[in-house]
């Protein structure tokens, strides 16, 4: 087991009315609310807990992309990965990671990458998620539709600008390059170790297992779902003839740590509701934009949602729906359940039909 120190760099200083005042952290929230001289702090003190873990011997320290949000300020991770490529001296520079269908053309990740490896005397990490909705759809405008396809293309550009060693020309139906000729080229050798966050997609599991990728889950919600998780993606990996490598798995988890539980309680708890009830309020409307999730991922979360129930959406009205689902399996006896999603100008439903 190799253990990092992963740090999402969020605001602290959201008000304390925020939940009452504001629908969610992230795309909309007024800018009003951020002071770039507390900003200025929190930058550098969170690098210093980087670097302090790199002394410490932690075998990563990580960084990710997120925008227009309090819950993680870091629009551009490459730019604080380079800090730590310079400030750090052992662990591996996790960068989980580039949103990769964002960047316009992709050879601008393949070429940042190969820099901080150089930089950091072959220590990245590369990370490509696919983003989540409030990054890739609503601040930055992406078809939730095309963007998986996007991503697809953007990662074979991406690792074939590493692995070759004259110029060539790329006609993808997104990007279209007359010369590819990536300078400079990554230390590691045919490429940086490469990991995908996820939040249970089934699509992401294949694609780990096909390109044998690590799969990071990131969880809020404690080990037992984590559990059930990655029992899924051992699933998955068995499907494709693989075995339970237990360096293809990361598992991201807050912990915290005192003498005893109650001091523990006392000295953390204020720093967890803060976190929880502030920088993972999100808008139910922007987090599940139709086309984003397909319905095989679809299918997989309702099969995994604990008591049979699943949720509705109405993203116009932000209202949130549970619904049994118990007696439509007893009645459809051995047949699947058929799973839709539909959208209609600006809502989005998920139904369930034997």
């Amino acid at each position: 087991m190799k253990i990092g120190w992963f740090h999402l760099m969020p605001y602290r200083w959201l008000p304390d009315d925020f939940q009452e005042k504001y629908h969610g952290v992230w795309v909309d929230l007024p800018n009003a609310l951020y002071d770039p001289e507390r900003g200025h702090h929190l930058y550098n003190e969170y690098l210093d807990m980087l670097e302090y873990a790199d002394q410490m011997g932690f075998d990563s320290v990580g960084v990710n992309e997120h925008h227009q949000n309090g819950y993680g300020m870091m629009p551009s991770p490459n730019l604080m990965a380079a800090a730590l490529a310079r400030r750090t001296s052992k662990a591996m520079i996790l960068v989980l990671g580039n949103s990769i269908a964002l960047y316009n053309p992709p050879t601008r990740v393949a070429e940042e990458f190969a820099m901080l490896d150089v930089i950091s005397g072959g220590r990245l990490i590369a990370g490509f998620p696919v983003g989540t909705p409030m990054d890739v759809n609503y601040c930055y405008g992406q078809n939730p539709v095309t963007l998986r396809d996007k991503y697809h293309e953007a990662h074979d550009l991406i690792i074939r600008a590493w692995r070759e060693r004259e110029p060539f020309a790329f006609n993808g139906k997104y990007t279209k390059l007359r010369y590819v000729n990536i300078w400079p080229q990554p230390i590691q050798k045919p490429h940086p170790p490469i990991w995908i966050p996820g939040l249970s997609s089934v699509e992401t599991w294949d694609f780990c297992a096909e390109h044998e990728y690590n799969y990071s889950y990131l969880s809020f919600t404690g080990y037992k779902r984590a559990k059930k998780m990655i029992d899924g993606y051992w699933e998955r990996r068995a499907h494709h003839g693989l075995d339970q490598n237990p360096y293809s798995v990361a598992f991201f988890q807050q912990v915290c740590i005192s003498d005893t539980d109650a001091e523990c309680e006392r000295e953390w708890w204020p720093h967890v509701d803060y976190f929880f009830n502030r920088c993972l309020h999100l808008y139910p409307g922007m987090t599940a934009p139709p086309g984003y999730l397909t319905e095989k991922s679809i299918r997989a979360a309702v099969v995994a949602q604990a008591g049979n129930c699943w949720f509705a959406v109405d993203s116009a009205t932000a209202t949130r729906r549970t619904r049994r689902v118990s007696a439509l399996r007893a009645s459809a006896g051995s047949r699947s359940d058929r799973i839709f999603a539909a959208g209609a100008d600006k809502s989005l439903d998920l139904f369930i039909s034997d």
